[in-house]
């Protein structure tokens, strides 16, 4: 039976190895594409700050276009990390503010709509903004989502889960934070608690209920090694945390797919065969 140690070791991440591949995943994806750089989201968090740092090693800091999309209630501090991580690393930052467009929507139609569903509608706005800009600029949208996000569904479809490739989505959250330390991101935007900043307040581990090295480790066991539930629980990992993780895991798997398509033919979109490229 695995151990929290060996897990531990089993996730400890080979930095300068992992920034080459992915270094090279950019480059590659930017050049089969034919296009002219990378549009991305900085939002002050760490996803974000190790993407544009990947995108500006691989393509230089004139091939990275970030958007830094606040809403009027998004944290100050938010803002003053991504420019500062935009100033560090030589990449330009425009800010656009979303709230006139997210607004728009909730004060004329759902006035007392909950705090998720107004995150949710942010998440897509601020894609809607990175795909809008991609098109003026001839570019792809990099993705930002982990490892941990993406299996834990704590994304919005068509939101922050949408782009037209992901350097992060293999990376647990803790193997982000030890690139993001290797390549030098500030470390005032590692150390930070991890938040989406969608509303006064609020952090990720509060709204997941476990923190992201628990997360981490019983995500590793349950997808990468194939545990079951009560194996990952009979390893050391806390029984109610395991369960709500398993859940979490289960219930956003839709997320993670493309739009299905009902089949009618022998070669269906999505289901049967790609058409070569490369």
């Amino acid at each position: 039976m695995w151990s929290p140690e060996e897990i531990r070791a089993r996730l400890n991440l080979n930095a300068g190895l992992a920034a080459k591949a992915l270094g090279s995943f950019i480059a590659d994806g930017n050049r089969s594409a034919g296009t002219e750089g990378m549009v991305l989201g900085l939002s002050g968090g760490v996803d974000s700050a190790l993407s544009a740092v990947l995108a500006t090693r691989a393509l230089g800091a004139d091939k990275v276009h970030a958007f830094i999309l606040p809403y009027r209630e998004s944290s100050p501090d938010s803002r003053a990390d991504a420019e500062a991580v935009a100033e560090e690393f030589g990449f330009a930052a425009r800010v656009i503010d979303i709230s006139p467009m997210v607004d728009a929507y909730f004060d004329a139609n759902e006035a007392d709509a909950d705090n998720v569903r107004r995150g949710n509608l942010m998440a897509r706005v601020r894609m809607s903004v990175l795909f809008d800009q991609a098109k003026r600029l001839g570019c792809l949208v990099l993705g930002t989502s982990n490892k941990t996000e993406i299996l834990l569904g704590y994304s919005t479809i068509f939101g922050d889960n949408a782009s037209s490739l992901n350097p992060l989505g293999d990376l647990y959250k803790q193997q982000v934070w030890r690139l993001a330390e290797h390549l030098g991101v500030p470390e005032r935007v590692v150390s930070k608690q991890p938040s989406a900043d969608l509303w006064p307040g609020q952090t990720d581990e509060a709204e997941l209920g476990f923190s992201y090295a628990t997360a981490d480790e019983v995500l590793y066991l349950m997808f990468d090694q194939g545990l079951t539930v009560d194996e990952v629980v009979d390893s050391g990992y806390p029984e109610e945390a395991v369960r709500r993780i398993d859940d979490l895991e289960r219930r956003n798997r839709y997320k993670r797919r493309l739009m299905l398509i009902a089949r009618l033919s022998d070669s269906a979109i999505n289901l049967d065969r790609e058409i070569p490229r490369d």
